[in-house]
């Protein structure tokens, strides 16, 4: 939820909870007017290392607690780069080595925006001709910072990755937790139950085909949200029940963006959800490829919301002849 904060207040804003070895404190350049905020751990972001080539942004992918905020500052008048300026030079104080530092037209205008991992509107709005961006290491921790502005506010979204912390398996009072051998055949009932519930492999063997609805991706974002997601484990159970079976996962997007950093998007996407089947549910990776073709395969309209939505999808394509 988006929380409104007080106009005068918190101009000294540390990026992850107090108390934190990792602490990134940063002074704003202006009042903030409101945050949204986004917490993952274990999660991974995709770091961006270079400006958009004519066919990507390249990117590494760093892994541990990632914490990613958009700030919305009272800035009337304020340009870019002063908003970017004072964050920069407290990033290399703190010991940030710089990796990528550019505005729009030299990251790759457009292009480099949808290639990025990017809070959605109206929480991060993007001026996709006035933005600044930066990207940073520090030993094994990550930060990036991209700046962009409307008419009178200044928008900054602040990305760190640290390391994740250790976490016990969560337990209840008199409740003891059992290791589970996942080579145990009661251990996949889940995902016998999920592929008779869901249609999903009942579509494979009528059809050869089928979209995952359930999946989650926001624009310009390669990474599924959480959640449980039926499809993916019918779609292990289908695979683990056509043992001959191979399958390609085929990402598509709404048309926000030129065609080239689609097709990568749609791909990343299909590989992103090839890693959750294989990570998650067990599944062979070598029995999965992932494709992806951008907008060149809507299945509702473009002009609205809710068609985007639909057209930010994964479907599943049986590729095995026999």
């Amino acid at each position: 939820m988006r929380r409104a904060i007080p106009l005068l207040c918190q101009l000294c804003w540390a990026l992850v909870p107090s108390g934190s070895a990792h602490a990134l404190t940063l002074d704003l350049p202006a009042p903030l007017i409101a945050e949204e905020t986004r917490r993952e751990v274990p999660g991974s972001y995709p770091l961006p290392l270079g400006p958009f080539d004519g066919i990507t942004v390249p990117q590494r992918q760093v892994e541990g607690a990632v914490d990613q905020r958009a700030l919305q500052l009272n800035a009337p008048g304020m340009t870019t780069l002063a908003i970017m300026a004072p964050l920069r030079d407290q990033v290399v104080s703190a010991g940030f080595t710089i990796i990528l530092d550019c505005q729009a037209r030299a990251c790759g205008g457009f292009d480099f925006r949808y290639a990025t991992d990017v809070l959605p509107e109206p929480d991060m709005h993007v001026d996709t001709g006035d933005f600044r961006f930066l990207s940073a290491e520090r030993g094994a921790e990550a930060v990036s910072i991209l700046v962009s502005r409307s008419a009178l506010s200044a928008y900054v979204q602040i990305t760190q990755v640290t390391a994740a912390p250790a976490q016990d398996p969560p337990t209840a009072e008199g409740v003891s937790v059992a290791a589970v051998d996942l080579g145990d055949e009661t251990a996949r009932d889940f995902d016998r139950a999920a592929v008779a519930g869901s249609g999903i492999g009942a579509a494979l063997d009528a059809d050869g085909a089928a979209v995952l609805d359930d999946l989650v991706f926001a624009s310009g974002a390669a990474t599924l949200a959480e959640g449980d997601y039926p499809s993916l484990a019918a779609l292990a159970a289908w695979l683990e029940a056509n043992p001959d079976g191979t399958i390609a996962l085929v990402g598509h997007t709404d048309a926000s963006g030129s065609l080239t950093a689609n097709i990568a998007l749609s791909e990343r996407r299909a590989e992103a959800v090839a890693q959750v089947l294989i990570d998650r549910f067990g599944a062979d990776g070598d029995r999965i490829t992932g494709e992806g073709v951008g907008f060149l395969a809507p299945r509702a309209t473009n002009q609205t919301d809710e068609g985007r939505q639909k057209n930010r999808r994964v479907e599943v394509v049986v590729t095995s002849t026999r």
